[in-house]
């Protein structure tokens, strides 16, 4: 159930011009999916996860399709569609082993980069080639206060993570405003490059190639003592992850997402009209900034270390082939292009070990690996996935979205 597609999404008109559920049923079906959702809590084992994954991918549907009718206030709406998708998600991460649990929080902590790249080069126009060096800024932030305050609560880590990547993405987002296409692609490449040896130049501060080492994220003491702590880092990162895209979704909404749009497909035109170019285009990059420094921090937190090599150049150019993969343009992309991630390093690794790569071969896989994926998807998905499943729904006669007047 997603309506974070800001792109795309259908916003559910009356049900007397659509068909689609009047808002006391829409009620009465969540309320009915949150029942059986916490008797699917109690069981275990695969009828559990396959019938939460069943019980979410009906609830996406009846949405996409237009059968429920979602509050007209984007705020509401948004936070209802992540209650629920959260709900889905948390009880889901409950019933799987540690393994997947810790590659939940994998995906969870990529999510707010590729969100926040997409918001940058989708919706802005953008292209960024340095984002990891972001993450790398927000990873390091919270490693150093780690250092200092080892005791220090996981919110204030999260803050400070942002706020310096907010100010990195400042200074990075001034000198980007003046540059355009492949220029701006370069300079963004080389602080992709320049970034991680910063901290092998200043090895006493920030550890030096080892990295610096963050407290391991434990599951809280009211919780019990079965609570593993891969599941707790699941659990974080998904919240962490539904904030951020229920933000980004009502900003993409609100005057100043139509004013990224609007300098992304006609800078003259947008200054005609009193946008100013310049400062759009900064303000698109602090926010993607913002997002790249949590990410990073969540990062560190999950793997409980923030080092150079984690944040390498191949990081950026996976996370511009996230979003053309998941759906340029479209939050709920962001949420395919996270899982691309993740499971594209399982296959490289599975291919090294089954065909017994040598070191070279296996250090320039994943790029490899990056770049075939990235050419098919452009064939095969031009839309990327998420444009895929909307072309695909609208084929179904069912399915197809109902929107207001037909």
């Amino acid at each position: 159930m997603t309506d974070l597609d800001t792109s795309t999404a259908p916003v559910a008109s009356p049900p007397d011009a659509t068909g689609a559920a009047g808002p006391l049923a829409t009620a009465g079906v969540v309320g009915v999916a949150m029942i059986v959702l916490l008797g699917l809590a109690q069981l275990h084992g695969r009828p559990a996860t396959f019938g939460i994954a069943l019980l979410a991918a009906l609830l996406g549907l009846a949405t996409f399709a237009g059968r429920l009718t979602l509050p007209a206030t984007p705020l509401f709406r948004h936070v209802l569609v992540a209650a629920v998708a959260g709900a889905l998600a948390l009880v889901f991460a409950d019933h799987v082993g540690s393994f997947t649990d810790f590659e939940i929080a994998q995906v969870a902590y990529f999510l707010p980069a590729v969100a926040g790249l997409n918001l940058l080069t989708g919706h802005n126009g953008q292209l960024s080639l340095g984002h990891g060096a972001l993450m790398a800024v927000g990873a390091y932030a919270a490693a150093v206060l780690m250092v200092h305050q080892p005791h220090v609560p996981i919110i204030v880590l999260l803050v400070l993570a942002v706020v310096a990547s907010t100010v990195a993405g400042a200074v990075v987002g001034v000198a980007a405003a003046r540059l355009r296409g492949p220029y701006l692609a370069g300079a963004t490449l080389t602080l992709a490059v320049a970034v991680p040896e910063i901290a092998t130049r200043y090895s006493k501060t920030l550890g030096g190639e080892q990295g610096l080492p963050l407290r391991p994220l434990g599951s809280p003491g009211w919780l019990s003592t079965t609570f593993s702590a891969e599941r707790w880092l699941a659990w974080v990162g998904i919240v962490c992850g539904l904030v951020v895209l229920v933000l980004l979704a009502n900003l993409m909404r609100s005057g100043t997402g139509r004013r990224f749009r609007t300098v992304r497909d006609d800078e003259t035109a947008a200054s005609l009209t009193g946008t100013n170019v310049a400062r759009t285009q900064v303000l698109a990059f602090v926010v993607s900034a913002a997002c790249a420094g949590l990410a990073g921090a969540l990062y560190g937190l999950t793997n409980s270390l923030a080092n150079p090599a984690a944040f390498s150049l191949t990081l950026s150019f996976a996370l511009v082939t996230a979003i053309v993969v998941g759906g340029l343009g479209t939050l709920a992309g962001s949420v395919w292009g996270a899982v691309v991630l993740v499971y594209i390093p399982h296959l490289t690794n599975n291919l090294s070990t089954r065909y017994k790569f040598g070191p070279s071969v296996k250090g320039n896989l994943p790029l490899a690996i990056y770049g075939s994926v990235l050419v098919v998807a452009m064939l095969v998905f031009p839309e990327g996935i998420q444009g895929g499943l909307r072309r695909l729904g609208e084929a179904i006669p069912g399915l197809r979205p109902r929107r207001a007047g037909g």
